[in-house]
């Protein structure tokens, strides 16, 4: 499974879009990360039973530091409200841990059916509203409350940072874009830790993991990632902070969009 040249230009690609994203938008990379690894994992034929794991188990590992460097530099730019971290936190932390576990034991197509449908109706609302010049409509809802939860369990069992979920939801409770981005960044620290973790622990011992695996963790993998994602975090920091909200806004609810069909297509092909 060593890598060759054409394998580490795409890891080379795919590590530095992962690393705009994230700086950028806040989604810690993982929309990039797990196709790309599940597509080498799959070429270098690996044990399909495990490929999704080692994927996302390995995109969450990855998400740690990239989401450091993206809060990081958020932070400097005063992009981070701190009373929807401190609230967010335990319960996200709480969702990721559940969703490593249930990735291990479960499919969640149908908890995946549920958050892709909310997905692309809140890209629907998030581009008419990019395109009409006009704020999201602020919601209060009870359901706010227990989102974080959620969104920690969904971006657990995909190896995502929780952006492309958590952004629009705070979006709703009227949490400027910009400030949006520089929390989820952090809060997908939260969900990548225990996560990873749990993907280690889950995965530990099997005895068809690809070389240089913790559990369903390669380390291999992430240490030829991480570099480029964190080099390029900075350029998608300066690339949110120069465009205008409505213009952050379209290029968002693309991207949730996008998200939503991938997820449609992974329980339509399971």
């Amino acid at each position: 499974m060593e890598p060759n040249l054409i394998t580490l230009l795409i890891i080379a690609s795919a590590s530095s879009v992962a690393g705009v994203l994230a700086g950028m938008l806040g989604i810690g990379g993982g929309i990039v990360i797990v196709p790309m690894l599940y597509y080498l994992l799959t070429y270098f034929g690996l044990d399909q039973a495990i490929i999704m794991h080692v994927a996302v188990g390995t995109s969450l590992f990855i998400i740690i530091p990239t989401g450091l460097r993206s809060a990081f530099e958020h932070s400097k730019r005063g992009s981070f409200n701190q009373s929807i971290f401190k609230k967010w936190f335990i319960p996200i932390a709480l969702g990721s841990i559940l969703g490593s576990y249930l990735a291990g034991i479960s499919t969640f197509k149908g908890l995946t059916l549920l958050f892709a449908t909310l997905a692309l109706l809140v890209s629907y609302q998030m581009f008419r509203s990019s395109r009409k010049d006009e704020t999201l409509r602020t919601i209060r809802h009870p359901l706010l409350n227990i989102s974080p939860f959620f969104i920690g369990i969904v971006s657990s069992m995909m190896g995502i940072g929780g952006g492309n979920l958590s952004i629009p939801i705070m979006s709703y409770m009227g949490i400027e874009i910009r400030k949006a981005i520089g929390t989820s960044s952090a809060l997908g620290i939260v969900i990548a830790i225990p996560g990873s973790i749990g993907f280690m622990i889950s995965g530990y011992s099997l005895p068809s993991l690809p070389d240089y695996s913790l559990g369903y963790v390669n380390l291999l993998y992430a240490g030829l990632i991480i570099p480029l994602t964190i080099l390029f975090v900075p350029f998608g920091v300066r690339l949110a902070h120069r465009f205008e909200r409505n213009r952050l806004q379209t290029i968002f609810s693309v991207l949730l969009a996008i998200t939503a069909i991938k997820m449609f297509g992974d329980i339509f092909s399971a």
